[in-house]
């Protein structure tokens, strides 16, 4: 081998490159987080043929002192940290002094500033050609604020400029961090240009419609219609923003943005604890969609375990993934039918007048009868046929009392006079078509091939699949029994010995008290191996010993398991299934607008237990569409 020398620093600039600057996107991320962190207010980044032949990112920030902007190229120079206690407490988003001289070391960089107590007219330029030289200053005419110029990147490595993607892929990979970096910082005004074309223009948001609007640009519209918003607070943690509903699933986790104090980070700990939330509504294989936030003190959270400050370590990980876990968990279960529907009925010019006309109950009865809207009762007029007339005397349907369901509206059942059945018709729709309160999913109207029901509020149609319903209402209805009992364990006839590696014993030894709220008994019997003698009853017929490991994996990992709950809802989902209505039962009107009213006050009643949507909602407005109504 030959001998130890020190690196060049020229050579140790590219070494410390290949960690920072990737790609066009890794000098774009770093660029701009130098321009939030000294107090920009505007940002404006323009980059051609994908980030390789010019980036150029200017701000209004404090700018950089003359003095300062040579030193501003030498590695490990920097303004945000001092000392240890600095690095302990970090509140920007850059502090490690690396980026501007492994930027300059593999391209053509040109920084121009002026600062803020700048007593000159102008600013003053600093430039620098990924060779080992002294910089020099010229003067620039320049306002207050920054201009980072980066031409033709990997100009001097061009091994690694061929491993770049096309254009097209590169600047994707641009903007996603421009918008990443948006939806952290409302309050900051961004503009993206490419190729002399303007693809984003983003005003500063303050409100919260202008938050939404940005959201909504940023993420598209479709993501707000499906969001709930939430801000949630405890134990010295605050989780907000805007997680969607199981239905607007994904394909991929391409709509999935996660800040810690402003920084967005891909975090196993988090991942782990938004994939247990979604656990029983997601449909297999899909990912969720959300823009979270959350804030914690900057001394429990360490941001200097990454190169690229993707990742984070949290001080206390279990109570920051039950924190996570736990408000998701509520935010989606809090979700009832009424917080889809629209707030009020919307005008969609059905007559001369562009009003929307609802039809009198007189007009709802059948052909040949009326009805006597002061009594509720039919009446065949002189004019009437001997078949109407024959109906109106003897009929054929009468309506039953609701056995149970608030807001049912009774039965159907052949037989009686079709006079009560009328009035009681007739009364719903009297109902529906007055400012009287009308529940979310309205009343059932009728039953669609054994099955789907037909039911109608005040805002348009509902059709639900009934027995998805029934099975999400019958399963959180057992999820809440078996909660209020507590876990029953059951001794093994024969104890199981099992070969672990020291590091799983020595967590069995240490969480014992864990495992055994858990129904396990677990002792350790040597350096290397496990005895149990019991398990929990649900899981007497597992595969105890692949059990215990993976128990002890999740346990290692995220100081807990969420293996006894998800196998027991696994148990009670196939249950739930099999004891719920079956397709081409015929249910009555009563059960119908029963199993409505259950689904308002059930928890995630908008997905079965697979994760596929229970009920959908069509409005007037879109119904009239369909039908080109009114155009």
């Amino acid at each position: 081998m030959k001998r130890i020398a020190l690196l060049s620093q020229r050579l140790a600039n590219q070494i410390a490159a290949g960690e920072v600057v990737e790609r066009p996107a890794s000098v774009v991320k770093e660029l701009l987080e130098n321009s939030v962190d000294a107090g920009a207010s505007r940002i404006d980044v323009e980059v051609e043929q994908g980030g390789s032949k010019l980036i150029r990112i200017r701000d209004d920030g404090q700018g950089i002192n003359k003095e300062d902007l040579a030193l501003a190229l030498s590695r490990h120079a920097t303004s945000k940290i001092a000392d240890l206690d600095d690095l302990e407490n970090i509140a920007s988003l850059g502090f490690r002094g690396e980026a501007l001289a492994s930027i300059s070391s593999v391209s053509r960089l040109l920084l121009a500033s002026r600062s803020v107590d700048a007593t000159e007219t102008g600013g003053w330029q600093v430039e620098a050609a990924g060779q080992e030289m002294t910089p020099t200053l010229a003067p620039a005419a320049h306002p207050q604020g920054t201009t980072v110029e980066v031409r033709d990147l990997f100009f001097n490595t061009p091994a690694r400029k061929k491993f770049l993607r096309t254009e097209n892929t590169e600047f994707g990979r641009i903007d996603e961090v421009v918008k990443r970096l948006a939806l952290s910082r409302f309050e900051l005004a961004f503009s993206l240009r490419h190729n002399q074309r303007t693809v984003h223009q983003l005003q500063a948001a303050q409100s919260m419609q202008e938050k939404q609007r940005r959201i909504g640009l940023v993420c598209g519209p479709a993501f707000l219609e499906h969001a709930v918003y939430i801000d949630i607070e405890a134990s010295g943690l605050r989780l907000w923003g805007w997680v969607c509903l199981p239905t607007f699933s994904r394909s991929q986790p391409d709509l999935q943005y996660f800040y810690v104090n402003g920084r967005v980070i891909r975090d196993k700990l988090v991942s782990h604890a938004v994939k247990q939330a979604y656990r029983d509504v997601l449909f297999h294989g899909r990912h969720p969609a959300f823009v979270l936030y959350l804030e914690l003190q900057p001394a429990l959270v360490d941001v200097n375990v990454h190169p690229t400050k993707h990742e984070v370590r949290f001080r206390d990980q279990r109570l920051v993934h039950d924190f996570l876990f736990r408000s998701l968990h509520k935010a989606l279960a809090d979700v009832r039918p009424a917080d889809h529907m629209e707030p009020a009925l919307e005008a969609a010019g059905m007559g001369a007048d562009g009003q929307r006309r609802v039809e009198s109950p007189a007009q709802q009865v059948p052909l040949g009868l009326r009805l006597d809207e002061s009594t509720g009762e039919l009446y065949a007029p002189p004019d009437a046929s001997g078949a109407a007339r024959s109906a109106a005397a003897t009929g054929g349907w009468s309506a039953t009392a609701a056995g149970s369901g608030g807001g049912d509206r009774g039965g159907w059942r052949p037989g009686a006079s079709p006079v009560a059945s009328l009035a009681e018709q007739a009364a719903l729709y009297q109902r529906l078509s007055e400012d009287a309160e009308v529940p979310p999913l309205g009343y059932a109207l009728a039953q669609l091939h054994g099955v789907y029901i037909l039911a109608q509020n005040q805002n348009g149609l509902i059709v639900v699949d009934m027995h998805a319903a029934h099975e999400r209402i019958t399963y959180e209805h057992m999820k809440t029994a078996s909660d209020n009992q507590s876990i029953k364990a059951q001794p093994l006839l024969v104890p199981i010995s099992i070969a672990v590696s020291r590091a799983e014993a020595e967590c069995a030894e240490a969480q014992a008290d864990e495992l055994a709220t858990l129904g396990f008994d677990i002792a350790r019997v040597a350096d290397e191996s496990v005895i149990v003698r019991q398990v929990p009853s649900i899981l007497a017929r597992a595969d105890i010993e692949q059990l215990v490991r993976d128990v002890l994996a999740d346990v290692r990992e995220h100081g807990r398991s969420e293996r006894i709950s998800a196998y027991r809802d696994e148990l009670l989902s196939t249950m739930a299934c099999h004891g719920s209505v079956r397709a081409n039962r015929q249910l009555s009107i009563a059960e119908m607008n029963a199993l409505l009213r259950d689904m308002e006050r059930t928890e995630r009643s908008g997905q079965c237990n697979h994760g596929r949507p229970t009920w959908v909602y069509q409005s007037m407005s879109d119904l009239d569409k369909l039908f080109l109504r009114g155009q």
